[in-house]
């Protein structure tokens, strides 16, 4: 099974200098593609894109010389990514048309594959294909498989990271005859139908005194200025901040909850339509329900776990737990004890709603 792995990368002057020449090459031949592809398209709108042929990264060296200066598997990379965009477009348009790479994004990344031995660690450094020199790597966990491929990446703080691919195998956790119910909610992040609280730390919240701070002494910079680079990576720092202790969250309470339950059902969430909603847009945002159903979904994979995720309409936080009697008093969220008009029960309704969840296991 595909793992990924993501570490620090810490570049000397001289690999730096090489880094930013793949990102800057990678996104040279992804626009140029797109741009012959936009030009070919408007120019044969009649033929059938998948027999349409265009030029490949081999191709502009003989154009482009300082193309042979970086990693040849990079371009390739850029030529599959844009490969794999368009076609996605055409099958299904709501994705979008693909979009060029600006120069002037502060965050770059290149892929490349690992043939024959040419990525590996070894003790605290990392090699990679084209460049002589091993870089160092805060390798924080061990990991064993084959690599198949690495994503060297710079985030608008500055730092290096690579995200290592690794075909290993997984061994499954035993089974366990637990089954739960999982309501998301903003207040708390996640409430069992064992009646278990997991806070919402609301990261985003706490901090943004300080990011309005940073923004607004990023605003007084001049354009261009040295000032306004260093008030940019601030706000980058704060922000990244922010997502780690998002993400730290999410891992523990989704490992938890893996570990302990053979069975979990989940929210449909419409994350997208929720948002819309623009006095809770901000913190359906900053709870990321979207990511921790991701992780749970990949999670039951690796460690033989199921997830059943209920039905879009299935009114969860409406219906009784005890008797089954559907009653619109939660449609207003203040509302947070339900009380059911015809068993009398009383109870939370997130725990309510958690438990309506967990007779979708059963």
């Amino acid at each position: 099974m595909l793992m990924a792995y993501k570490f620090r990368l810490y570049p000397n002057e001289e690999q730096r200098i090489y880094l930013a020449k793949t990102f800057g090459c990678t996104r040279f031949v992804y626009n140029r593609m797109l741009a012959e592809r936009i030009e070919s398209y408007e120019e044969n709108k009649e033929l059938d894109i998948k027999t349409m042929k265009y030029p490949t990264p081999a191709q502009y060296k003989s154009e482009f010389e300082w193309l042979k200066e970086v990693d040849s598997l990079a371009l390739a990379n850029a030529q599959m990514n844009l490969d794999k965009a368009y076609k996605n477009f055409f099958r299904d348009k709501s994705v979008g048309f693909p979009k060029f790479k600006s120069k002037k994004s502060n965050y770059s990344s290149y892929t490349t594959n690992n043939q024959n031995g040419t990525v590996y660690i070894e003790g605290n450094h990392i090699k990679i294909p084209k460049l002589k020199s091993m870089i160092k790597i805060e390798q924080h966990r061990q990991f064993t498989g084959l690599i198949k491929s690495c994503t060297i990446s710079q985030v608008p703080s500055g730092k290096y990271f690579i995200s290592i691919l690794v075909d290993s195998e997984i061994i499954k956790l035993p089974e366990t005859g637990n089954k739960i119910g999982v309501d998301l909610g903003i207040k708390e992040f996640a409430i069992t139908s064992d009646g278990d609280f997991f806070s919402n730390p609301k990261q985003l919240k706490k901090s943004e005194k300080r990011l309005a701070k940073l923004q607004k002494d990023l605003s007084r910079k001049q354009n261009g200025s040295n000032n306004r680079k260093k008030a940019k990576i601030k706000v980058a720092k704060l922000h990244e901040k922010i997502s780690n202790q998002r993400k730290d969250m999410l891992h523990k309470i989704s490992t938890q909850l893996i570990n302990e339950n053979q069975v979990i059902v989940i929210e449909d969430l419409k994350v997208s339509n929720m948002i819309k909603n623009h006095k809770l847009a901000k913190s359906i945002a900053d709870a990321s329900w979207s990511e921790f159903r991701r992780m749970l979904e990949y999670k039951s994979k690796w460690y033989g776990r199921e997830i059943i995720i209920a039905p879009s309409n299935y009114a969860s936080s409406q219906l009784c737990s005890n008797c089954g009697n559907k009653s619109s008093q939660t449609k207003d969220l203040s509302c947070r004890t339900y009380i059911c008009p015809v068993c009398g029960m009383i109870i939370d309704r997130d725990i309510n709603a958690s438990k309506n969840l967990l007779k979708l296991a059963m």
